[in-house]
This record gives structure tokens, C-alpha cells and sequence, in this order.
């Protein structure tokens, strides 16, 4: 076309130029344009983000929370996290979703399932249409587990004189070699606890035992480590109950046993129940006190009616030293 004046001459126009004016000139290519536009052909090119990787946060043994920021750049874009022992990372959080703005936005998302005392590689990731951002790697330590003990003192009962095995396992990083030790506080409680032995080393999965021989009073055990500060563990109770002899006799009169025997240690004045066992429970069939026989036990016995059965003799403590007890059972033909 050329141009003369204020118009367009149309050289495709048959019989010679036809003359556009300039107001026609401008509708037609706005025409075209929009035309184009419906077409597909884009106005302006989509941008990919634009990610930065912040510093972690409420850093634990297993968890941490991992941050950033991004600017989607005004399409829909999605972050997540990436994040390993190295920079191959291997580990993945989920993906989120963080607009369409222009503006930068703050972002995060934890991760679980760490090891403990473990160095870390992380780093941002934000995708949208256009393609994807990577933030820069940082890393971040895991915290150790800390230590914790847990004990148990076993048989529980026993009997007067038995030995008990406190034994237990120290938790948490680090926890084998640790040397650790076994503290009592005996019945009634009032003296504290103190050392009781020698200390030992926990094994590599932090295990241990302590046995004790000879337990003659009910007894509070708990274990600590040498550590500063120290971890102790919880209380365990060991109770001690009474040594319980007894025995069957012949009595004068016809269906009559004599039931006797000793109590160890000494508990005079107790009460002394003598039961039948019939279908699982006792049936009481005769009592008695226990008497002073010398230093170390006490005595009792009883005239009882009996029948063909087993009886056994439960000697009920109140001091609060040792326990009550039963003695062994008893054949009646």
C-alpha cells in the first residue's frame, strides 16, 4: 500500500488503487490483532519463578521444618522440598501451593522421619507452566535423642534373704559405655538414697544389671548416669516377703491336723490364716499368732479340722518391712 495524504491506496483493489482512509485503516488492524489473539498467539511470555532457601527451623532428633520464599511471578506455581544427607538428597516433602501472585511469599513445610545427630542437605523447589525454580542448598544438624532410663527390678516379689536383679536400658545417642549407678533406699524410706555397689557400663545397646543378694527389706531402687547433669531413672519398689515353713501333724482327736511352723524374719504378733484349696480360692478352716521363737523367726500352730485336701498357711504382715506370704502346700490324705 502507499500512502498519499491522510490515506492508504489498496494496490490488491481491481480497475487501480483504492484509496483507505486512516480511520479504516486503524479498525482493520485492530481486527487482525484480536483475531490473532484468539488464535493462541500469546500477549506476553509466562515467567518461570524465582525460589530462595531459607534456614530451618525447630530442629529436632527425627523432625525439622524446612523454609523459603518464593515469587510465582504471577502464574500458579507449586514448592516443595528437597532434602537428603547429600546434595543428591533422595528425600522429598509434599507439594504445596503458592498462588499466582506478583509479590514474594513466605514459605515452609516440615519433614519427619530423621535420624538423630545427622548433618542434612535441603534446598526449595518452585514449578510452574513456565518451569521450574531451584533455591541454593543449605543444611541443617539433627539433634541427639536425649537420654532417658527405664529399670525394673525382677522376681518382685521375693523372699527374705532372695536376690533381685535391677536391670534396665539407657536410651537415646551416645547411650553405649555409659557408666551408670544402682542407688537404694530401704524400708521406711527416710535415709535418701545411696550408691549401693560399684558402677557399671552399659552395653552398646545401652542395656545393664545390677544383682543384688540378701534383700532383707522392702527396698526403693532407681539408677543414674555420671553424666552432668545426671538422668535418673524412675523408682522401682522391690518387696520382700516372709519366709513361710509350715508342716502338717498328727492331732489327738479323729479328722484333726496340727498345723505348724516358722516365719522368717521374726514377725510376732501376726496373724496365721490356714486354708483349704478347694476349686482355686481358700477356704478358711483355722487361725493362729505368730510367737517369739529367737531372734530371726517367729513359730506358730493350730489344731484344725481337715479333710483329704490341700492346705496352705498364709501369714498376713502389716509392718510394712516384707510382705505377707503363703508357705508351701500341704497334702492331706
Amino acid at each position: 500500500m502507499k500512502r498519499s495524504g491522510g490515506a492508504y491506496a489498496d494496490p490488491t483493489s481491481r480497475g487501480g488503487s483504492r484509496v483507505i482512509t486512516t480511520r479504516r485503516w486503524r479498525l482493520l488492524w485492530g481486527a487482525a490483532t484480536i483475531a490473532a489473539l484468539a488464535l493462541g498467539a500469546p500477549a506476553e511470555a509466562a515467567s518461570i519463578p524465582v525460589a530462595s532457601t531459607g534456614a530451618a527451623s525447630q530442629v529436632g532428633y527425627g523432625s525439622a521444618v524446612l523454609a523459603g520464599s518464593l515469587n510465582p511471578n504471577g502464574s500458579d506455581t507449586s514448592y516443595y522440598f528437597q532434602y537428603g544427607p547429600t546434595t543428591a538428597y533422595g528425600g522429598q516433602t509434599t507439594i504445596a501451593g503458592a498462588g499466582a501472585g506478583t509479590h514474594t511469599v513466605h514459605v515452609a513445610l516440615p519433614v519427619t522421619g530423621l535420624q538423630p545427630l545427622t548433618p542434612y542437605h535441603y534446598r526449595l523447589v518452585a514449578v510452574n507452566h513456565a518451569g521450574a525454580a531451584i533455591g541454593r542448598d543449605r543444611t541443617f544438624l539433627t539433634a541427639k535423642v536425649p537420654l532417658s532410663l527405664a529399670i525394673l527390678a525382677s522376681p518382685n516379689p521375693i523372699p527374705y534373704g532372695g536376690t533381685v536383679i535391677v536391670h534396665g536400658t539407657l536410651s537415646g545417642t551416645e547411650n553405649g559405655n555409659r557408666e551408670v549407678v544402682l542407688q537404694a533406699n530401704q524400708f521406711p524410706f527416710s535415709a535418701g538414697f545411696q550408691n549401693l555397689g560399684n558402677p557399671e557400663l552399659t552395653i552398646a545397646s545401652g542395656s545393664f544389671s545390677f544383682p543384688i543378694l540378701g534383700l532383707a527389706l522392702a527396698t526403693q531402687f532407681r539408677v543414674v548416669t555420671t553424666t552432668n547433669p545426671p538422668v535418673i531413672s524412675p523408682v522401682a519398689v522391690e518387696t520382700v516377703a516372709v519366709q513361710v515353713n509350715s508342716h502338717v501333724g498328727r492331732a489327738r482327736r479323729r479328722h484333726f491336723a496340727r498345723i505348724y511352723g516358722t516365719v522368717t524374719p521374726a514377725e510376732d504378733g501376726m496373724g496365721v490364716s490356714i486354708v483349704r484349696i478347694t476349686r482355686g480360692r481358700g477356704v478358711l478352716v483355722g487361725s493362729a499368732v505368730l510367737h517369739h521363737r529367737d531372734a530371726t523367726s517367729s513359730s506358730f500352730s493350730r489344731v484344725v479340722p481337715v479333710r483329704a485336701g490341700v492346705y496352705r498357711v498364709l501369714v498376713n504382715v502389716t509392718s510394712g518391712a516384707q510382705a505377707s506370704n503363703y508357705g508351701p502346700p500341704m497334702l492331706i490324705r
